[in-house]
């Protein structure tokens, strides 16, 4: 899908100004929930390590990976060793 938007003529002035527009788009997204991690990555193009270093250079730390998320994935990695379906 495209989507055509209509810039001032000082801010198509910038030197990448749809790159811009997809960036604030994303941003803002990501921030409503709007956007899923994967959904915001994919949308500009980067990995999902990528698009964590993209939110971290802007200062972007909503929905980061938090202590919660890190306890989770620990209960999920031992549930999956004690079914044998990943070596210790």
């Amino acid at each position: 899908m495209e989507i055509t938007v209509k810039l001032p003529d000082d801010l198509a002035q910038h030197p990448d100004p749809s790159r811009e527009a997809l960036e604030a788009l994303v941003i803002e997204g990501y921030r409503s929930g709007a956007l899923s991690h994967h959904q915001a990555s994919r949308m500009l193009g980067l990995s999902r390590l990528e698009f964590d270093g993209f939110l971290k250079e802007r200062d972007i730390y909503e929905h980061a990976y938090d202590i919660e998320d890190l306890e989770r994935d620990r209960k999920t990695l031992r549930q999956l060793q004690s079914k044998g379906l990943l070596k210790r």
